[in-house]
């Protein structure tokens, strides 16, 4: 069947840019408005704070005002004022009443003339926030850009090294006598051809990794054999399974299906989840991977009898570069991550079922056309 590219594709890297940078710009948008009504509340408090300083400041004013006129009345001893003294009074409380106003129209104004000038301010500041967001993101682009170009430079001079070292080893052993020199060479060759293989593999998830991020990462699907996929994993891993004293086996699905899907990618991931039950799983442990028709999809489970993931790291282990501990060596912490991606890449889902102390259950799933 030709291949043809899933519906559940990842998008190419301008359009993850583009939608990163749609998630920066909302977010940028709701700050500002969070901001303003900040602003806002806080020069309204300001002004509240002004207004009850000059209630009690007039407050305090017409209490000494009256109690000075008291003392006045007081000295004067008579009943009725004479009408000279009320008629100044009646003047000093106009003036009085219009030096208020005066302030009161000068305070306004002064506070109109606040809040346009910050007005006028916030619109430059923002252009200026906005030019310096456009040059850093121009920045930041062109730092991917030479970082990716880098990297792939690298990782292609690095493989046809490794390709050298794995090439001069298989032709040593090839060479190596029968005597017990030429076995510990031939043995030794070996070795080194494992090594090569882990840096390959090495390599191969951070080039994955850099796709990730770069929104690159797609997957094409063709018609293809579930079992089929299953039974080759197992025979890629049953060899270093048994090294390390485990049994691997797998089940075969109640029915024959066909689904469409990535065969290297799926690959990938069930030689992730096996590598790290192996990793995990102690000398006389078993390994089991299973595959069947649920619904509108197929579920695989790589289980094994280990030692079990904690419930609050259930969802942990697929993050990116994640570690059993801080001192933990075995790997980069990259194969659960990259899995989880190329499986949402299908359209599927993935998660970890343990109890610790009874093993873990690694689940994926495969939409069914």
């Amino acid at each position: 069947m030709a291949a043809c590219v899933l519906p559940c594709q990842m998008d190419t890297e301008e359009k993850t840019t583009a939608r990163e940078r749609d998630q920066t710009d909302e977010s940028l948008r709701a700050e500002r408005e969070n901001t303003d009504q900040t602003l806002a509340d806080t020069q309204v408090a300001v002004d509240s704070d002004a207004d009850e300083v000059v209630r009690r400041a007039r407050e305090a004013a017409d209490a000494v005002l009256e109690a000075a006129r008291e003392k006045a009345d007081d000295q004067l001893d008579r009943p009725n004022l004479p009408c000279e003294i009320a008629e100044e009074r009646l003047i000093e409380d106009e003036s009085l009443r219009e030096e208020r106003a005066s302030a009161d129209a000068s305070l306004n104004r002064v506070r109109k003339e606040d809040a346009h000038a910050l007005m006028r301010l916030l619109p430059l500041e923002r252009e200026a926030t906005d030019r310096h967001l456009l040059t850093e993101r121009a920045r930041s682009d062109d730092a991917i850009a030479n970082r990716d170009d880098f990297l792939g430079m690298v990782c292609h001079d690095l493989r046809d090294l490794l390709g050298g070292i794995v090439m001069s080893s298989s032709l040593l052993s090839s060479r190596a006598s029968e005597s017990e020199e030429g076995k510990r060479a031939a043995a030794a060759g070996t070795q080194i051809q494992r090594y090569a293989a882990r840096m390959n593999r090495l390599i191969g998830d951070l080039v994955d990794v850099v796709s990730i991020d770069a929104g690159k990462l797609s997957v094409t699907g063709e018609g293809g054999d579930p079992d089929a996929l299953v039974a080759e994993a197992v025979a890629a891993f049953r060899d270093a399974a048994s090294a390390k004293g485990l049994s691997l086996d797998a089940d075969r699905a109640s029915q024959p299906v066909a689904a469409q899907f990535d065969h290297d990618r799926m690959l990938q991931v069930l030689a992730n989840l096996i590598t790290n039950s192996i990793k995990f799983t102690p000398k006389g442990g078993a390994i089991r991977i299973q595959c069947e028709h649920a619904r509108d999809e197929l579920r695989f489970c790589v289980s094994d009898t280990g030692p079990g993931v904690p419930a609050d790291m259930l969802e942990a282990v697929f993050e990116r570069f994640w570690q059993v501990g801080k001192n933990d060596r075995r790997g980069l912490g990259l194969g659960l991550y990259i899995s989880k991606c190329i499986v949402e890449a299908h359209g599927g889902r993935i998660w970890a079922e343990s109890e610790p102390g009874r093993g873990s259950r690694f689940w994926f799933t495969l939409p069914m056309p």
